[in-house]
């Protein structure tokens, strides 16, 4: 009774953080049952596994085609489908349908989940949420079909169609395939299925909704605008440099025969970052300054209310629009003609150092304890926080004190922003005004 008052007492970022921790554990104790896998994983390895699904980032210490049973690759997929769309988000769709009403606890973290300010369209954005999920990925899979089919029959070739649309939907980045979607480095169709899928719901489901909506964009709000600017910009540059810096490497682009599939396999290259965790050239062979590039892209992540992490695409605008300002010593931050509130600007600011934070402090125990690459280490903590799933290598070499710190890491890149924003958007009026100071910068 005590610890149900206790729980009860949690604000809410509290408890739905507590509602991921409980979901992990039950996701691990059941990967770890003997028929969900092949005898291969220890219940540190269904942990890990449990964490990196819920929390759609894609990361692994066991191959997850070879590792586990079809039962345990459904319920890897689960994990992910509830994970990447928002376990409040189910909640709410089945007490719908049971009939049960929705009390306003229950709104307040289903609210702070999908990054709303008002509880009046929850109802519809999870809707909303629910219809472009099942959509998108049936269509995925039916077009991943007409790849996998031919390569391996009806059952399995099905079964690898879904699981890899549910996974690039999420932005998960699990793969049932040994080398991830290597083997389809120059395929148009399994590139553009994949690609469309993360991008789709990287923008986030407020945009979605937008464009379903008013299909103008006189009448886009200002983050839509921004999030669909700021996303073909990402996708445009990724795509340009990576093909740049890698076109002549004989251990990525420089492998592949024709210029198309080069052109195929970078545009992917360049897309992945932004947190889908796919990867369909080998990771382990880039140049350091393609490492570094992959670590922006991916530290930066996707849009506010999406299947994606980082600290957000309209959070890396704002900071580069605060930066311009201030170089044409202007008091304001406007974009598509209108105005940047200051207090936003403080939450991008706040969200940022603490992403920054993070990232440092955790790259900095793991060198302490991992003997591993300084860039390797860098790039698996840049995944990890922005729930990508791209790896140099370094996730298969990582002792148990490195798993524990990856696994807080990929925690707190799902569940951390979720909390910090109610903070955030807790308003405290001062009793008490100072006179005004000053301080010298730079």
């Amino acid at each position: 009774m005590l610890s149900l008052r206790w729980f009860r007492a949690l604000p809410p970022p509290g408890m739905l953080a507590c509602f991921y921790a409980i979901f992990i554990t039950i996701g691990a104790l059941t990967l770890w049952l003997p028929w969900m896998h092949t005898g291969l994983v220890s219940f540190d390895d269904a942990l890990f596994t449990s964490v990196s699904a819920v929390t759609v980032t894609g990361l692994i210490v066991v191959d997850t085609g070879s590792a586990f049973t079809i039962p345990g690759q459904i319920v890897i997929a689960i994990l992910i489908q509830m994970g990447g769309l928002g376990l409040m988000t189910f909640a709410v769709l089945l007490l719908s349908a049971l009939g049960i009403s929705i009390g306003m606890p229950q709104r307040v973290i289903l609210r702070e989940e999908l990054n709303q300010t008002s509880m009046s369209d929850l109802g519809r954005l999870v809707r909303l949420i629910l219809i472009v999920a099942v959509a998108v990925e049936a269509v995925g899979a039916v077009l991943l079909a007409f790849v996998f089919v031919p390569e391996e029959g009806w059952a399995l070739g099905l079964w690898h169609a879904v699981f890899h649309s549910v996974s690039a939907f999420n932005n998960a980045g699990f793969s049932t395939f040994p080398n991830s979607l290597m083997n389809y480095a120059g395929n148009l169709l399994v590139t553009v299925t994949v690609c469309s899928m993360f991008i789709i719901s990287g923008l986030g489901f407020v945009v979605i909704s937008e464009l379903l909506q008013k299909r103008d964009w006189t009448r886009l709000s200002m983050h839509s605008k921004l999030m669909l600017s700021g996303t073909a910009v990402l996708i445009v540059l990724g795509w340009a440099l990576f093909a740049m810096l890698e076109w002549s490497n004989p251990g990525t682009l420089g492998s592949l025969g024709s210029v198309a599939d080069r052109l195929t396999a970078s545009f992917f290259q360049g897309v992945t970052p932004r947190t889908a965790g796919f990867n369909s050239i080998d990771t382990t062979q880039m140049r350091d300054s393609t490492a570094l590039m992959t670590i922006a892209l991916m530290l930066i992540g996707g849009g506010s209310t999406s299947t994606a992490g980082g600290i957000k695409v309209t959070t890396a605008i704002v900071l580069v629009l605060g930066t311009i300002a201030f170089f044409r010593r202007s008091t304001q931050l406007t974009a598509f003609g209108r105005s940047i509130a200051t207090r936003e600007v403080m939450k991008v600011m706040a969200l940022t150092t603490v992403s920054i934070l993070v990232v440092f402090l955790s790259f900095f125990a793991l060198t302490i304890f991992q003997e591993t690459e300084f860039l390797i280490l860098g790039f698996e903590v840049a995944s990890a926080f922005g729930t990508v799933g791209l790896s140099m290598g370094a996730t298969l070499d990582l002792n148990p004190f490195g798993r524990v710190v990856i696994m807080i890491v990929m925690f707190l890149g799902r569940v951390g922003p979720l909390a910090l924003g109610f903070f955030l958007a807790t308003r405290v009026t001062p009793r008490v005004r100072y006179p005004a100071g000053q301080i010298h910068l730079g």
